[in-house]
């Protein structure tokens, strides 16, 4: 079973950073925004329309990456994964220190596999409606049928990192989305959990949500 992880939140939340520490924690793979190569080819200057372009492209994005984490599971044999339902363990090197550092994948079993996500559709939803004050009917649509297994809200209470393509280095902004976001996961039904201090904290509360989607 292919489970999906949406991580969401204003900009400069550390998004992208806690979808590649999780991908790395499962042994797995994350799906980046279909949004920041298309405004880095086009420009900054987007219309209503272009939004719902992004939705398309971002919808193609995360089958190409669910398709891809479903293969990572299949043997030759047309068999999922190992038939031993062994937990891996990962040594990487620490920088600072001659000690191993041990990361434990908890996918203990084959049949259970993650993709994280940078965005969905309800992040869309969210763009569209506070910049241009409506949202694509396709967009809707995608949100409906498209059902996600835990969703993770980063907080804003990182320091603020510039980047070409981010709008909003305001606290008023970002707090005004991040309320906006919080609101829209109280009213749907996937379980989520909020995500707050610094980039190692985060991973930790992230893995022991994720992990509860396995019952460990």
């Amino acid at each position: 079973m292919l489970r999906k992880i949406v991580i969401i939140g204003p900009e400069s939340t550390g998004k992208s950073t806690l979808c590649e520490m999780l991908a790395q924690h499962y042994a797995t793979e994350w799906c980046p925004e279909f949004a920041r190569e298309w405004l880095l080819t086009n420009g900054r200057d987007y219309q209503f329309d272009d939004l719902l372009t992004i939705a398309k492209g971002q919808i193609a994005l995360e089958e190409e990456y669910s398709e891809k984490v479903r293969k990572s599971g299949r043997r030759e044999d047309g068999k999922m994964g190992s038939e031993e339902g062994c937990s891996s363990i990962t040594a990487t090197t620490n920088t600072n220190d001659a000690t191993p550092d041990f990361r434990t994948s908890r996918l203990s079993d084959s049949s259970q596999q993650f993709l994280f996500l940078d965005t969905d559709m309800q992040v869309m939803k969210v763009w569209c409606e506070y910049v241009f004050g409506d949202c694509h009917t396709w967009i809707l649509n995608r949100i409906a049928e498209r059902p996600y297994d835990l969703y993770l809200l980063c907080k804003p209470d990182l320091p603020w990192v510039q980047d070409e393509l981010r709008e909003y280095p305001d606290e008023k902004p970002r707090q005004e989305l991040y309320h906006i976001y919080r609101d829209m996961l109280i009213q749907q039904h996937t379980p989520w959990v909020e995500i707050s201090g610094g980039y190692e904290e985060r991973l930790q509360k992230a893995v022991q949500a994720v992990d509860g989607l396995l019952g460990l």
